[in-house]
């Protein structure tokens, strides 16, 4: 098969769907149903970010008019860096492409999507400062409101979870000074249709942190209890309530300032993962409505696992369509057929969306990015 054949690639394509329908329809009864829309992940951290561009830009909405992408998930807050203007993060990079741009960068892509009739959501990395450690949160903080377990810390590098730094859900300061930014990244661009919150949980790497000296602090005067450990059920229910009342402060900020925004979330998966390592309770979000919808993220190595992910994430909900599939484009650049069979399985799922992770690693692997675009129009 050849990509310059479109009507055998577009059988090819209806032969998947075919099968998979086939396959599940007698547990999930999902290929009557609206197919799922189609979204993106764009992200700032290729080597050229889309944003530092006018002409990526352009080329990027070109490429999600063409491929029939309904949403735009665009990567503006990372490591505590902005890609708009803000006070509360280092906008430096904000500033480097407004000059390259001509103009506000973020608000020109929203204008050229919406020309598209495409959506764009701010994609937000919450309580992740990734490898950051000149961040303005910082510097102005310290260590104190970096989550931790209770190890002994002797530097900031003994900090350091998963290759990355991570802000403490239960430091009312980090709960403030998140709900400013998003404050800020809405009110400077009144056009935006929603904002995704991502990384908005604990570490999932030796699960056991959590003692900073505010949480612990606010956990004891809660509890009355003097003594506990990462068995104690009110301390891991503590945990998790912190990550989802961080959440419910967010959305209602956000929501106080443009009611009409779509509110959103990512979520790990397995389930099990996400609950009891993560303290990230996303089917809860969804039901209570603090989450539109949640943007499950399953990256296994296989179809199998991929696919085990899906009938474990429709579980958990009443409305599948309140959650999103993100399928990892990234991740299969020398086996792209394994990413082509994830995808299929997503598009039979029944799922609200189909989001592809992410824009750059479409544009260094030519098949993926021609697979998305020549999916059949009847979607």
């Amino acid at each position: 098969m050849t990509f310059a054949n479109s009507d055998l690639l577009r059988w090819t394509f209806s032969c998947w769907a075919i099968c998979l329908c086939l396959l599940l329809s007698s547990d999930h009864l999902v290929c009557a149903e609206q197919p799922p829309s189609r979204g993106l992940f764009v992200t700032v951290i290729d080597k050229q970010p889309v944003l530092s561009s006018r002409e990526q830009i352009k080329e990027l909405v070109e490429f999600a008019h063409k491929a029939r992408i309904k949403t735009l998930f665009v990567q503006v807050y990372r490591a505590n860096q902005a890609w708009f203007p803000s006070k509360m993060a280092d906008q430096a990079l904000y500033k480097s492409a407004l000059k390259q741009v001509g103009e506000d960068p973020f608000a020109f892509l929203i204008k050229q999507a919406h020309a598209r009739d495409i959506q764009v959501h701010a994609w937000l990395n919450i309580l992740s400062l990734s490898r950051n450690t000149q961040a303005p949160l910082l510097k102005k903080y310290g260590t104190s409101i970096l989550t931790k377990n209770i190890e002994p810390k002797a530097s900031l590098k003994d900090f350091e979870i998963d290759s990355q730094y991570f802000l403490e859900p239960g430091d009312l300061r980090v709960r403030k000074e998140l709900g400013n930014m998003v404050e800020e990244v809405i009110r400077a661009y009144p056009d935006l249709d929603g904002v995704q919150f991502d990384y908005i949980r604990y570490p999932d790497s030796h699960p056991a942190y959590g003692y900073t000296e505010m949480n612990v602090g606010r956990f004891k005067k809660a509890t009355g209890l003097k003594t506990f450990n990462e068995s104690t059920p009110a301390w891991r229910d503590w945990k998790r309530d912190q990550v989802t009342d961080l959440l419910r402060k967010l959305v209602r900020r956000a929501r106080s300032i443009n009611d009409n925004l779509h509110l959103s979330t990512t979520g790990c998966m397995s389930y099990s993962r996400a609950y009891n390592e993560a303290f990230q309770d996303w089917p809860l979000w969804i039901e209570k409505g603090y989450a539109e919808f949640v943007t499950v993220m399953s990256y296994p190595d296989t179809t199998e696992e991929f696919n085990k992910d899906i009938d474990d994430a429709r579980k958990r909900v009443r409305n599948f369509k309140k959650v999103y599939l993100a399928a990892p484009a990234y991740k299969f650049p020398k086996n792209p057929d394994i990413f082509f069979q994830q995808f299929n399985l997503c598009r039979a799922s029944g799922a609200g969306a189909c989001v592809v992770f992410h824009y750059g690693s479409l544009n260094v692997n030519p098949l993926i990015k021609q697979y998305i675009k020549n999916i059949p129009k009847t979607e």
